[in-house]
């Protein structure tokens, strides 16, 4: 029998120390270049690393238009894996 227990370090008798936490920031990609973001993308498998990273550090859109950018971004990417499988669905019929 397996019981999913939430880890805490205060179960341990540890506690988080707040204080010494870094402090959150708005952008966390404010201080990267394209290429160190491209790269973080391209290894992580993004197929479209530098339209996401051109998107991302663009300074002329302000954060609505980048969502809408990042949307169109991936439901462009879904509709081609849907038309794809589309394709591969008649070419196995057709065979």
């Amino acid at each position: 029998m397996s019981s999913s227990l939430r880890v805490s370090p205060s179960i341990h008798g540890y506690h988080f120390d707040t204080a010494s936490r870094k402090k959150a920031v708005g952008n966390i990609f404010e201080n990267i270049d394209q290429q160190s973001l491209q790269r973080l993308f391209r290894n992580s498998g993004d197929k479209k690393a530098e339209e996401r990273a051109k998107i991302i550090l663009a300074i002329d859109q302000d954060l609505e238009e980048k969502t809408r950018a990042l949307m169109a971004l991936k439901k462009r990417t879904k509709d081609k894996l849907l038309q794809f499988l589309r394709l591969r669905k008649y070419s196995i019929k057709v065979h």
